[in-house]
């Protein structure tokens, strides 16, 4: 007779799956839950907390063309503004997702988005182009100590029954972040200039910031781990070794190349002719983002339903439909496109991260960590390389490239979906 081994979590169904993972929580209650005045607190503050993240993050994308011209730099050059923030973002997360599982989550947030909003008010006096990208180097590296520790506090603080949703929320004020920098960015650099855009979201995320230590709960369920190297490197390993947490990396790193590569560049063309459109248009076709803040919530409540990884797969491939839509040549299919490639990249991010809390075993911020490395790498190295895309082959060269990252996040989601891995 053959052995049969005990399934391991990942290979069950995903509904018995979040039960068996969650069920130990469910008999607290002092977790937060839904309609209740904490939850209330919790829910606006890292809503704001992931405005003002994004905003700061991508408020230099649309006038990517205006620095492109101030300082006599190529349009791959001038990306750097934004690859440099998302590397070393990625780069501060393997350091201040681990601070956190040490110190506590709160502190850690409301310190990196303080010092993120003073390097942005200073990024806007630089009179170099080197004294720009240091600036934005270390707002980047200030900003990771929210982007993990975010879905870190939703994961240990929040019900079970409740975090899909609340994953949601955070990842819908990520995408209001995202479009909040691009629209102000781009309507104040066209009737003033980029420095004024940029000081004033500066200000803002300050006053988000501030916001943000006032109202969010302390947290009830955070236990302090050690920063001992040796504690570091096994959990390191043990999150590698699992069977699911490494594709989930993969995904992260794959949805986020693809998303920033293609809205990097959709302004150089929608500026140049035939349709020759001005910087605040450009910047106002950031409402696309409004998408996200439905597809988000949306996206954690089919989960129930469906599954996680069906919701993957079908928001991936939303977003390959949506830039399919815009090889074509007419304004009247390009928006649509960007608006479903936003909803779709929206939805399936808000799914695999919100999947990683539930999967992780121990050092949820290490591994909360780890995902968002990967999707911050794949924002600076597609997203730069997308440049190269753009200088020889132009939009059809942009739409190959990121086609071909979707289908590699195809094919890694069905392998999500089937759990043989």
């Amino acid at each position: 007779m053959s052995r049969i081994s005990a399934p391991s979590t990942f290979d069950q169904p995903e509904q018995q799956q979040s039960r068996s993972v969650t069920a130990p929580r469910q008999h607290s209650a002092q977790y937060i839950k839904r309609g209740t005045p904490q939850f209330i607190r919790v829910t606006l503050a890292l809503f704001s907390a992931g405005l003002a993240t994004f905003a700061l993050l991508y408020c230099v994308q649309p006038i990517l063309p205006l620095l492109s011209q101030e300082f006599g730099v190529s349009p791959a050059a001038s990306s750097l503004s934004l690859s440099v923030s998302t590397a070393l973002l990625a780069l501060g997360l393997l350091i201040t997702g681990p601070l956190s599982d040490a110190i506590g989550r709160k502190s850690v947030m409301v310190t990196a988005l303080m010092l993120a909003s003073v390097c942005t008010l200073l990024s806007a006096t630089m009179a170099s182009w080197h004294g720009i990208l240091l600036m934005r180097a270390l707002t980047g590296l200030a900003l990771s100590g929210v982007a993990a520790v975010g879905m870190t506090y939703l994961s240990e603080e929040i019900h079970p029954s409740f975090i899909a949703f609340s994953m949601g929320l955070y990842i819908s004020g990520n995408s209001i972040g995202g479009m909040s920098g691009r629209l102000l960015s781009g309507v104040i650099a066209d009737f003033f200039s980029w420095r004024v855009a940029i000081a004033t979201i500066g200000c803002f995320a300050l006053a988000s910031a501030l916001m943000f230590w006032k109202i969010l709960p302390p947290s009830r369920h955070f236990r302090p781990s050690s920063l001992r190297p040796r504690s570091l490197l096994i959990n390191f390993r043990l999150h590698w070794r699992d069977r699911g947490l490494p594709l989930l990396f993969a995904e992260g790193f794959l949805l986020m190349g693809s998303f920033v590569t293609l809205f990097n560049y959709i302004g150089y063309r929608l500026v140049s002719p035939p349709w020759s459109l001005n910087q605040a248009i450009v910047g106002l076709l950031s409402i696309v983002y409004l998408t996200g803040t439905w597809s988000s919530p949306k996206a954690g409540a089919m989960t129930t339903r469906y599954g996680r990884g069906t919701v993957v797969l079908f928001s991936t491939g939303v977003m390959l439909a949506g830039l399919l839509l815009t090889a074509f040549s007419s304004l009247w299919l390009i928006l649509p496109g960007m608006m479903l490639f936003s909803a779709g990249f929206f939805a399936a991010h808000s799914v695999a991260s919100g999947w990683i809390g539930p999967r992780a075993r121990r050092a949820k911020g290490q591994a909360s960590s780890l995902y968002l490395f990967s999707y911050y790498l794949g924002s600076s190295l597609a997203g730069t390389a997308g440049g190269l895309f753009w200088h020889n082959f132009g939009w059809p060269g942009i739409t190959m490239f990121i086609s071909a990252l979707l289908v590699i996040a195809l094919l890694i989601g069905l392998h999500l979906k089937k759990r043989a891995v």
